[in-house]
C-alpha cells in the first residue's frame, strides 16, 4: 500500500468519531482545485504499512475510526488494508470520487467500510470539466445510486469554486441526488499546492444562495463548518 501521509487526529473528517486520516497515493482525476497535487501521480509512499499499523495499535482506545482518503483510494487494492483496520476494532470511513462502483460495492458488502464520503464534482453536464479529465459519468451515477439506497452511512460533498460552479449546477445536483441523507458544500481554499492557479472561493452570500437552491431537493444540505 502506497501511503502518502497521515493526519494523526481529526474531529471533523469522520462524523461522530475521533479518527485519524490516512492519505493514499494516486488519483484518476485531475481536479483543478485539488489541494493534494503532490500525491496524484502515485509512486512510493512516505509511510510504510508497518509504521501505520504500529500507530493504530498504539492509539487503540483513543481513536474510534480511520478515514481512508487520497487521491483516490480505490485505485489500489485496499481490501486487505481495510480488513486489517477492522481486525483492530476500528470503524472505517472511505473518501472516494465514485469512479469505481464495483469496488465500492464489494468493499461495503464485505463489511470493510462503515461510512462513505463521495465527492460530487459538479452537475452531470459539467463533470469532466470540473474533474480535469474525461469521466465515465455512468460509473459516478452508479456509485451515487448505490449510496442513495442507504445501506450504510454516507455523505455527498462538493468543493465550490467560483470559476467552475453556477446556480444552475446546484439545481441539477439537487435534482440528481434528491432525498440524500446529507450533502455538504465546501468552500474552496487556495494554497500553494492547488493544481490550477487563479481559482477563487465564492463569497459567503454566494454559498448561502447555492445552499438554498439545493434545499428543496436535499433538505439536509449544509455548508461545511456550519452548526
Amino acid at each position: 500500500m502506497n501511503i502518502a501521509g497521515l493526519q494523526k487526529t481529526t474531529l471533523l473528517d469522520y462524523p461522530g468519531k475521533v479518527a485519524c486520516t490516512v492519505f493514499l497515493q494516486g488519483c484518476n482525476f485531475r481536479c483543478p482545485f485539488c489541494q493534494n497535487g503532490e500525491i496524484l501521480g502515485g509512486g512510493e509512499g512516505d509511510i510504510s504499512e508497518e509504521e501505520f499499523f504500529a500507530f493504530l495499535k498504539k492509539r487503540k482506545g483513543i481513536l474510534d475510526g480511520v478515514c481512508v482518503s487520497g487521491g483516490e483510494p480505490l485505485l489500489q487494492d485496499v481490501a486487505p488494508f481495510l480488513r486489517a483496520m477492522k481486525e483492530l476494532g476500528y470503524s472505517v470511513k472511505l473518501d472516494t470520487n465514485g469512479a469505481f462502483p464495483k469496488k465500492l460495492k464489494q468493499l461495503c458488502a464485505a463489511g470493510l467500510v462503515d461510512f462513505v464520503a463521495m465527492d460530487i464534482k459538479n452537475s452531470p453536464q459539467n463533470y469532466s470539466k470540473t474533474a480535469g479529465c474525461a469521466v465515465d459519468l455512468s460509473a459516478i451515477e452508479e456509485s451515487a445510486a448505490f449510496l442513495l439506497e442507504g445501506t450504510l452511512g454516507y455523505e455527498f460533498r462538493t468543493t465550490v469554486v467560483k470559476e467552475l460552479h453556477t446556480g444552475g449546477d446546484f439545481v441539477r445536483i439537487g435534482q440528481w441526488l434528491r432525498g440524500a441523507n446529507r450533502y455538504f458544500l465546501q468552500t474552496f481554499r487556495d494554497s500553494e499546492t492547488v493544481l490550477k492557479k487563479g481559482l477563487t472561493p465564492c463569497s459567503e452570500a454566494q454559498m448561502q444562495a447555492f445552499k438554498q437552491l439545493v434545499k428543496p431537493f436535499i433538505p439536509n444540505v449544509l455548508i461545511r463548518g456550519e452548526e
